[in-house]
C-alpha cells in the first residue's frame, strides 16, 4: 500500500470500514478538498459530495490488495477529488476543452504546495490574531470579519467619531502586522 506506517493503518482501516479510520482521513483532509473546490468555481456543498465520492474511491482502492500508493494519502485524496470535480465542472459547462486545458496546466503538486504556505499563512495569523490582545482583537475582527463601517465601530468601542476608532484601527493593524512577520521571520530561521 504505501510505505508510511500510520498512512498504511488508516487505509487498512478504511478497508475494513472503520469508523475511526473514516473520521481521521476526513479530519484530516476534507478542509484542503472543500478549498480547492471553493476556489474553483464550487460551493460547501459541492465539497461535500466530491469529498465522500473521493473517499469512496479510496475505499475500493484500499480493499484491493492489489493497491499500491507511491505518494502520500493527502496527494491521492487531493488529485482524486481534483479529478472528480474537473469532471463535473466538464458536465456543467459548454466548454469542456477549456476545463480540460485547465487540468492541464496546473499539476496537483504546485496547486498543493500553494495550499499547504497558504494554509500555514493563516495559521501565523491566527496565531498574531491570538496574541494581540484586546481591544485590538475585537476590533479588526469588527472591521475585517464583520464588515462593520467606522460609526459603528466607534460606537461598538467607545471611541468619540469615526476618525478615531480609524486611528485606533491602523494602530491595531501595526501591532498585528509586527507580530505576524516575527513569527514569520522565526519560521523560516
Amino acid at each position: 500500500m504505501t510505505t508510511d506506517p500510520i498512512e498504511r493503518e488508516l487505509l487498512m482501516g478504511l478497508a475494513r470500514n472503520e469508523s475511526k479510520a473514516t473520521e481521521t482521513i476526513y479530519k484530516q483532509h476534507y478542509n484542503m478538498v472543500q478549498a480547492m473546490i471553493i476556489n474553483n468555481s464550487g460551493t460547501a456543498d459541492d465539497a461535500r459530495d466530491i469529498f465522500q465520492e473521493a473517499i469512496m474511491v479510496v475505499y475500493e482502492k484500499a480493499k484491493s490488495h492489489e493497491f499500491e500508493l507511491h505518494c502520500r494519502l493527502k496527494t491521492y485524496i487531493y488529485s482524486v477529488a481534483r479529478r472528480l470535480w474537473l469532471k463535473r465542472l466538464q458536465q456543467i459547462t459548454r466548454f469542456s476543452s477549456e476545463v480540460e486545458e485547465v487540468a492541464e496546466s496546473v499539476p496537483v503538486e504546485e496547486e498543493l504546495e500553494q495550499h499547504e504556505l497558504q494554509n500555514q499563512a493563516f495559521q501565523m495569523m491566527e496565531k498574531a490574531m491570538h496574541s494581540i490582545g484586546e481591544p485590538c482583537k475585537s476590533l479588526l475582527e469588527a472591521y475585517y470579519i464583520h464588515r462593520k463601517n467606522m460609526a459603528e465601530i466607534a460606537g461598538d468601542f467607545g471611541y468619540t467619531n469615526a476618525d478615531n476608532a480609524k486611528n485606533q484601527k491602523y494602530k491595531c493593524l501595526t501591532r498585528l502586522k509586527k507580530l505576524f512577520f516575527a513569527q514569520y521571520k522565526n519560521q523560516a530561521v
